[in-house]
This record gives structure tokens, C-alpha cells and sequence, in this order.
């Protein structure tokens, strides 16, 4: 549906040097993280990569191919408009060839974030970095597309391939999927969640809608390490939102991606004294790219490196060992 949807939209797809990509894993947990979309206009699809070595976004949509792409943050695509734009879509996971795909992703990546180019290993070093460069695509069909056409949450949003009143009441023509109740339990408080409301005055929230699709949204954000919640200040208008299991991951990068900066909260969403709050269970740390040298960036991520390359190996003799088969 993508070729019948307005220009700026379109644009967006294949500016926008991220978007929040949320899928739902086994335990109806949604789970929402920054990538690099790539699409060429009246596309199919709008493809989402990641490494062998830290498979799960795929895995996860592979389980449950109800996915959603959020572009809310145009830092670097020379986009000013403020836009923003919601996609409900289907996944399809494409790893039938990993080595097509990692020379795709090379030529895609090389032309999408030039920023990177002085970052990328010596060439006699990648091969140790197999477990980032192989990668693997999800393709993501949309179904419906919400459009905030000035970025305003508190206005109805354009749809497309959706009724708006559907929206609105949180029905559609989806049957509706059993909600998972929160997960309770301990609430611990991180450090970093400080940071929301400082260094990040927004932050992206996604949760599953009743009929078994995320939502996402980006809203502003702050911490109560004395109550230990995280604090949204608003809500968005036309989207339903449901207590329950919710992620917020806060992100953002150099214009021209020479470093980039993510985490997320995973945790429980309800309503304190009339506003949103997200009571957190866990802090998971992103692959990141930290404004440092690149030396630096090196041994900050060489704990993560090492488990990305033995879970790449593992991924791959399960591969050898179903083509066996």
C-alpha cells in the first residue's frame, strides 16, 4: 500500500535515519528498539536489519509477524515538518541468504550513513565482526498507517487502511487478542533511567493494542527515582492505550550517525493520579556507539562483541545443521 500513500510520507520512509521498530516477543512483552529503515518509494515494503549475532528483532517477528515502525525523531533526514508517522505492518524474515544479505547491507548502509564510513573495521579486522555485518532483513508490509502531519499527539491522525473511528474506540476488524495482565514483581531503579527528562525529554512508548498490534508514541518523559515510575506527560489522543506490559526506549544520534546513543525500560504501564506511568522491571542496554574514540568504542562493546560472536556461531551451525537435514 505503500505507493498510494502522500509523498511526505514516502519521504519519510527513505530519509528518516531511524525509526522505532516494536515487536512482541513470546510473553506478549512488547519490545521496542531503534534501527535504520530502508525503503525506495512505491516499495512493497519497508526492510529493518539485524545481526546475527543479536537476532531477536527477527526472531520475535518470525514468532509474531504483527510489527510496528515508528518515525517520530528526523535527526538527519533533513525532514523539518515535524511529521511523524505510526506503521502497523506484517513481517516477513529474510535469511535464506546471509551472504547476499551482508553485502547488501554493506552497499545499503555505506550509502544511507556515509557518517560511518571511517568507523567500519580495517578490512584484514571484519572478519571478526561477522556476527554485525551478516545480517538479517525483516520485511515489514504495512496495514495501517497513522500520520501526524505536524507531529501533534493531541490532534486525530490521517489513516490510512484504517477507520479512524477504530482507532479511536480501539476496535478494528482484528479479532481482539486476550491482554496480558502486568508482570508485578520487584521494581528496580537503574541510574540511567535518570537520564529520561534530562538527556532524553522524550522517549518512545510501545504497548499491544486489543487487537493484538503494537502502538507506539513518542511522548515526553521524566524519572521519580523516590517512587521509582517513569512519569509520561501526555497522552496521545486518538490511540488506545491499555494498562498492562509496555516498553520505552529513548535513543538519539549524530546527524550524521558517527554515534548513537540507546537503551530501553521494560515494565509495567498504568495510570498514576490521572497520567500515565511506567513502573520499570528491567533496563536493557542498546549496541551503542558512544561520542568517544574509536578505541574507545571498542573496548566499551567488548563484552558485548564476544556474546554477539558466539551467539552468531550458534546461529549459524543451526543453519548448517537444518540445510543438513
Amino acid at each position: 500500500m505503500t505507493a498510494s500513500l502522500p509523498p511526505e510520507v514516502r519521504d519519510a520512509f527513505e530519509r528518516f535515519v531511524t525509526c522505532e521498530y516494536t515487536t512482541i516477543d513470546a510473553r506478549q512483552q512488547p519490545i521496542v528498539w531503534p534501527v535504520t529503515p530502508y525503503y525506495r518509494d512505491g516499495g512493497p515494503a519497508i526492510d529493518v536489519t539485524t545481526g546475527l549475532g543479536y537476532p531477536k528483532k527477527a526472531n520475535d517477528a518470525r514468532r509474531n509477524p504483527r510489527v510496528a515502525l515508528l518515525f517520530s525523531d528526523s535527526t538527519g533526514s533533513g525532514v523539518g515538518s515535524g511529521l511523524q508517522v505510526l506503521v502497523q505492518g506484517t513481517a516477513e524474515v529474510d535469511d535464506r541468504d546471509l551472504v547476499a544479505n551482508r553485502e547488501r547491507y554493506w552497499r545499503e548502509s555505506w550509502e544511507k550513513l556515509p557518517g560511518i564510513r571511517r568507523m567500519h573495521p580495517p578490512k584484514p579486522l571484519r572478519g571478526m565482526f561477522g556476527w554485525y555485518y551478516t545480517r538479517i532483513y525483516v520485511h515489514v508490509r504495512p496495514e495501517r498507517v497513522f500520520v501526524w502531519a505536524d507531529g501533534d499527539l493531541g490532534k486525530a491522525p490521517a489513516c490510512h487502511g484504517a477507520h479512524l473511528e477504530e482507532v479511536r474506540s480501539g476496535h478494528s476488524e482484528e479479532p481482539l487478542e486476550p491482554h496480558e495482565p502486568p508482570t508485578g514483581g520487584g521494581i528496580p531503579w537503574e541510574g540511567r533511567m535518570e537520564e529520561l527528562g534530562r538527556s532524553h525529554e522524550t522517549a518512545v512508548l510501545a504497548w499491544v493494542a486489543p487487537d493484538g498490534f503494537p502502538l507506539a508514541a513518542r511522548l515526553p518523559v521524566s524519572a521519580d527515582p523516590t517512587r521509582r515510575r517513569i512519569l509520561l506527560g501526555s497522552e496521545p489522543a486518538s490511540l488506545p492505550v491499555s494498562e498492562g506490559r509496555a516498553c520505552l526506549t529513548a535513543h538519539r544520534h549524530a546527524p550524521d550517525f558517527t554515534w548513537q546513543e540507546n537503551f530501553q525500560v521494560r515494565g509495567d504501564l498504568l495510570r498514576d493520579d490521572g497520567r500515565l506511568a511506567l513502573v520499570p522491571h528491567k533496563l536493557v542496554g542498546g549496541f551503542e556507539l558512544p561520542n568517544e574514540s574509536q578505541l574507545s568504542v571498542y573496548r566499551r562493546n567488548l563484552a558485548k562483541s564476544i556474546r554477539f560472536y558466539r551467539t552468531a556461531r550458534r546461529e549459524l551451525r543451526k543453519r548448517e545443521a537444518h540445510a543438513a537435514r
